[in-house]
């Protein structure tokens, strides 16, 4: 990639292999409902293929994005459609699942309001995209989701968000996509015609779901914030995830519950502080101070040892 702008071609939606028929679904309003099902699910299976097949580039992403986070900065995605939905949840998410404010933030063209009403379809709206990448700095890493490779939106932020010093990605269904020209990283997991032609919240749909879950998780074990398969540091925001916090700390120490409920209030309900000095046998303020160097429980353990 070049210091410059990136200059990439108008695209149209035609010629994009997410836009064409699949020769094997031509039948498909002809089949009872489980048959239309199991074949829409075996559609599902190549794009769950499609995005293990860009596993090594998604690893580049998640230490290009350690480091970054490291240094104290973000990582933003922007998409429009399903692709943009799908990056939306998977923010909103972020925060329950490893106690987080901010570290992940969506764009979507038109914002909130769009999310929910499917006319609001700015998608093409490049200068918009531009726009909403001027809170972007040179530490975070910009993400375009698209599953055509094409979108307005999604180009405007990428050449505003590389103007800007980020890092920039994208993660796409579409081989060879216009917008993988400019960025620091192209992850391209083809997924071909869908079922219903076009409708690429199918199979593409479902590889692009799976590629920013994984990217998220893999990034967030990288910055310690598991310990082992348990989610150590989520945020216990309602009756079923403060006995879930309970369940992480027994199924870590195998303590008793009643010890378990014991530390978790001697921690003032920090899960991370409260694992760290069960498994240390430090004090709850020496496991935070351990923590706070970084790494994570595993990390603070082994200092503390």
């Amino acid at each position: 990639m070049t210091d410059q702008t990136p200059t990439w071609p108008q695209a149209s939606p035609l010629g994009l292999s997410t836009e064409d028929r699949n020769p094997a679904m031509m039948d498909i309003d002809t089949l009872d409902p489980q048959a239309a099902i199991e074949a829409i699910l075996t559609e599902d299976l190549v794009g769950v293929q499609a995005a293990l097949g860009v596993a090594g580039q998604l690893a580049v992403l998640v230490e290009a994005a350690h480091e970054r986070l490291q240094a104290g900065g973000r990582v933003h995605y922007f998409g429009a459609g399903a692709s943009g939905r799908l990056a939306f949840i998977d923010v909103t998410e972020s925060r329950p699942t490893f106690g987080l404010e901010d570290t992940f933030v969506w764009h979507f063209p038109g914002g909130a309001p769009a999310l929910l009403d499917s006319a609001i379809d700015e998608e093409d709206a490049e200068a918009a995209g531009a726009a909403e990448a001027g809170s972007v700095t040179s530490a975070d890493v910009v993400i375009g989701v698209t599953a055509s490779g094409s979108t307005g939106y999604v180009r405007g932020a990428l050449a505003a968000a590389h103007e800007r010093g980020a890092y920039t990605a994208l993660i796409t269904n579409q081989s060879g996509a216009v917008l993988s020209r400019g960025v620091d990283l192209a992850i391209e997991a083809a997924t071909g015609p869908e079922a219903l032609t076009g409708s690429t919240r199918l199979k593409a749909g479902t590889a692009t779901k799976v590629l920013i879950n994984a990217f998220s998780t893999a990034l967030m074990i990288r910055a310690g914030r598991t310990w082992s398969n348990l989610m150590t540091h989520m945020l216990a925001t309602n009756t079923k995830l403060d006995e879930r916090a309970v369940r992480i700390l027994v199924m870590s120490t195998e303590a008793p519950e009643a010890e378990c409920r014991a530390a978790l209030a001697a921690g003032d309900g920090d899960l991370p502080a409260a694992l760290t000095s069960m498994l240390s046998g430090a004090s709850p303020a020496a496991a935070r101070e351990a923590l706070a160097a970084g790494g994570g429980v595993r990390s603070a353990v082994r200092r503390l040892g």
